[in-house]
């Protein structure tokens, strides 16, 4: 998560709210203390009720934004100008900008609250939303809580503060001229998904290796580079700039991931949601509840402060935790869990202390070896920790917010998706034997998956008109090095892996043994289709026989690749060993892991080891969670448990 300093911001105010049992932020009239001129605005829109709401709507939720500011800034921009060019990888473009401006540091930039807003800035804001609102036919349909919180916004982050409305509504407003007198243009859903299939069609530059900065504004639309919150950023200009309500959805932490996520909500003429993401493999507007990611919590951000979840909290700013300090978003897990839904209660006895009564209690998702704070309910002395709206398919761990910090307050568990069940990840006395393979989910090492029905093939024919099958891959591979034995009679010069539909030929390297017993495979001239997808030529075919499993094959078709040797005489093949390109999540020779399990609220050490093949053995308490971590290498680690002789993360 990024770093909040709005308790810097609030800090500037003596808050003081009598009537309400907690403070949930400053007055009008004393952020109109702080910024007299913005009483300019106000004044100017005093005989337009619906202006004035909008523009105190806007005023009385100032202090929780702000921007970043500094020349330092100038250089994070540069990533994202750069990288969407196109013409150079992430790692490239960061290793550039470092070279010529040094590393950036989010602390050496100013933090500038929103109150020292410009009003005139305020005020063509302001003109803009609603002549937008006004002038389409969807405006009828979209209602003026929703035009306040998803149309009149002038920032959608902590971004640096600039003219956006006129340039891209010139820009993308006359997209929509051949729809815009028909009649089912009166539904912002309608135009919503045309508008969709638009932003869909467009260039995706696509990296989280910027992700340590603030958002980057509206050059977004131009430059089309970054992560998912930054695409979450593109759609929302360019939404509420033509009129169309759109929301930034978040994860505060993923429910399979150690980070937050982003994607957006375009709305109906009825003010339902629906799920859309310019990332997304379709552009298709779908219902919440068809997003098959496990969430846990799921929140729409807002541009007011949430004062109702403050108050409920019943504790003051600094006794928060920052994720919950001056919230600016809903609960909408229920739209999105749909049938999955459930009501998460634990039970006093599964706590490792008593809690006072009413005492907040945080639902804590895993982020690497930490646990994030994702939803929050009060403490029952009779009932424990009861958690409204959560989906399952997620492990959790409960805690509480003790002198800056969270404190564990039980095992973690694991609640199933469908049954809403409770499992506990508890370390027992007894010890089991483990293997590990990699530190990383596989799903999110696709080429894996992308081998199952590849086929190794041999020849004597060079162009393998006539062949025979040597082994079909069945089941994608769990390790670096996958080894099969080949069960034939034949000699072949010609010897090949040939990739399945839609794979395109993916695979990191192969080696081909003419005895079972052999250590040195054999050898020859590497043929194969030339031709591969990257902007340096650095895929193509002859990576399979290099010895290198982190160098790899990505044919430039989908189909019809294939990476083989002409071995000069025929030879019998006893043995292949294989390795998927991959994300180097895998076991590396001689790098050095640490194995974690949990145990009494904290990560306890297995030991520290330094393997001398593709797999890692350890003894650890049965049904503990684990977290195996690569302290050469590598950032991608995350927690699982060992069961049925696998890994399984979650």
């Amino acid at each position: 998560m990024r770093k909040y300093s709005i308790l810097l911001i609030i800090c500037l105010f003596q808050i003081s709210v009598s009537c309400t049992r907690v403070s949930v932020g400053p007055p009008l009239k004393e952020i109109l203390s702080a910024n007299p001129k913005l009483q300019i605005v106000l004044d100017k829109y005093k005989d337009d009720s619906l202006r004035y709401k909008a523009a105190v709507f806007l005023i009385e939720n100032l202090p929780f934004h702000y921007s970043y500011e500094g020349e330092p800034l100038n250089n994070y921009l540069k990533l994202f100008e750069l990288h969407g060019k196109g013409t150079m990888y992430p790692d490239k473009v960061l290793d550039s900008i470092q070279r010529a401006c040094g590393p950036f540091h989010l602390d050496r930039l100013e933090v500038k609250s929103d109150i020292h807003i410009d009003p005139d800035y305020l005020i063509e804001n302001i003109e803009w939303a609603f002549k937008v609102w006004h002038e389409q036919p969807w405006g009828k349909n979209v209602s003026f809580d929703d035009f306040c919180e998803f149309i009149l916004p002038y920032r959608v982050g902590d971004e640096r503060l600039e003219p956006w409305r006129e340039r891209i509504y010139n820009k993308y407003n006359p997209l929509l001229d051949s729809i815009r007198g028909l009649p089912e243009a009166e539904d912002p859903k309608f135009v919503s998904q045309i508008l969709m299939d638009t932003l869909h069609s467009g260039p995706v530059y696509f990296t989280g290796l910027f992700s340590f900065g603030p958002h980057y504004g509206p050059k977004v639309v131009d430059w089309r580079s970054g992560s998912c919150v930054n695409f979450t950023d593109l759609q929302l200009y360019v939404f509420r700039a033509l009129g169309l309500p759109c929301s930034e959805e978040i994860m505060l932490m993923r429910g399979n991931g150690n980070v937050p996520h982003y994607w957006n909500a375009a709305f109906d003429k009825d003010g339902n949601s629906y799920r859309c993401s310019i990332l997304d493999p379709t552009s298709e507007l779908n219902t919440p509840d068809s997003y098959w990611d496990p969430k846990g919590k799921v929140y729409r951000r807002t541009f007011s402060l949430n004062r109702e979840m403050i108050q409920a909290m019943g504790k003051e700013a600094e006794d928060r935790h920052p994720s919950f300090r001056y919230p600016c978003f809903r609960d909408v897990t229920a739209i999105y869990a749909g049938s999955k839904n459930h009501t998460l209660t634990i039970s006093p006895g599964h706590f490792y202390r008593s809690l006072k009564n009413d005492e907040p209690v945080y639902l804590c998702s895993a982020t690497f070896l930490d646990w994030a704070p994702i939803g929050w309910c009060l403490y029952d002395k009779q009932l424990g920790a009861v958690f409204k709206n959560v989906e399952g398919q997620v492990v959790f761990r409960l805690g509480t917010y003790e002198n800056g910090k969270i404190c564990p307050q039980s095992d973690p568990f694991l609640l199933d998706r469908e049954s809403g069940e409770v499992r506990f990840f508890s370390s027992g006395d007894k010890e089991v034997e483990v293997t590990l393979l990699h530190k990383y989910e596989l799903y999110f090492e696709p080429f894996v998956r992308r081998m199952v029905d590849g086929v190794f093939e041999g020849s004597n024919d060079s162009h393998f008109r006539k062949k025979d099958t040597l082994f079909i891959i069945k089941e994608f591979p769990e390790r670096l090095w996958n080894v099969v034995g080949v069960n034939s009679d034949h000699a072949y010069r010609y010897v090949r892996y040939y990739g399945p539909k839609d794979s395109y030929c993916n695979i990191a390297e192969a080696a081909f043994y003419a005895s079972s017993a052999d250590s040195i495979p054999l050898t020859g001239k590497i043929i194969g289709t030339p031709g591969a997808n990257g902007l340096d030529g650095s895929h193509e075919y002859t990576n399979v026989f290099d010895g290198n499993p982190y160098t790899s094959f990505d044919f430039a078709q989908p189909t019809g690749g294939w990476a083989g040797l002409d071995l000069g005489t025929p030879h019998c093949i006893e043995k292949i060993v294989f390795t998927p390109r991959n994300r180097d999540n895998f076991i590396r020779t001689d790098d050095e892991y640490e194995l974690f399990y949990y145990n009494n609220g904290k990560w306890v050490s297995a030991g520290r080891v330094r393997p001398h093949s593709d797999s890692l053995l350890y003894k650890v308490p049965e049904g503990a969670l684990l977290y195996l971590k690569d302290h050469t290498r590598g950032k991608d680690e995350r927690i699982f448990e060992y069961k049925d002789g696998k890994q399984r993360f979650w």
